[in-house]
C-alpha cells in the first residue's frame, strides 16, 4: 500500500485566521515547536501562512509585532497537499519549492499538516531508544 499525506500529517493542526495579531502567532509557534503555519478563513480554506521568517523580516524593520496582523504578513500564494495524495508528490513538492511545511487539504479545507521531518521519519527505522 502506497504511503499517502493522510499517513504522514500531524493533527490536529492550529491555523491562524487573517486577523490574528503576530505577536500571538508567534507565542503560538514557541509553544507548539513549529515554525510556521497556516492561515485559514472560515470555512477552514487555506488562504496564506505565517512563518518564522516573515516574523523576524518585521522585527528587522523594527514593526512591533503587537500592530500586525497573520493577513498583514502572510505568505498568500501556499502550497497545500490534498489527503490522498502520494508521498512522492509530497516530497517533489517539498524538494522543487523549498517548502519546510505542507497544508494537507480534504474538500479544500485543512485537515493536517506535513513537515520535511515527518516525511523522513515514515522512512527511517528507529535505532535509539530512550529509557526513563
Amino acid at each position: 500500500m502506497k504511503t499517502k499525506a493522510r499517513d504522514l500529517m500531524t493533527r490536529p493542526v492550529v491555523s491562524a485566521r487573517k486577523n490574528a495579531s503576530v505577536r500571538d502567532i508567534s507565542l503560538q509557534l514557541l509553544a507548539g515547536l513549529y515554525s510556521g503555519m497556516p492561515v485559514t478563513d472560515d470555512s477552514g480554506k487555506v488562504i496564506g501562512m505565517v512563518t518564522e521568517f516573515d516574523i523576524l523580516a518585521q522585527l528587522e524593520k523594527g514593526v512591533e509585532l503587537t500592530k500586525l496582523t497573520a493577513g498583514d504578513i502572510m505568505t498568500k500564494t501556499v502550497l497545500t497537499a490534498d489527503v490522498n495524495a502520494s508521498i512522492e508528490s509530497i516530497i517533489k513538492i517539498v524538494l522543487d519549492k523549498n517548502v519546510i511545511r505542507l497544508p494537507v487539504t480534504e474538500e479544500g479545507k485543512l485537515v493536517g499538516v506535513i513537515a520535511r521531518c515527518d516525511i523522513l521519519r515514515s522512512y527511517l527505522e528507529p535505532e535509539f531508544v530512550t529509557y526513563a
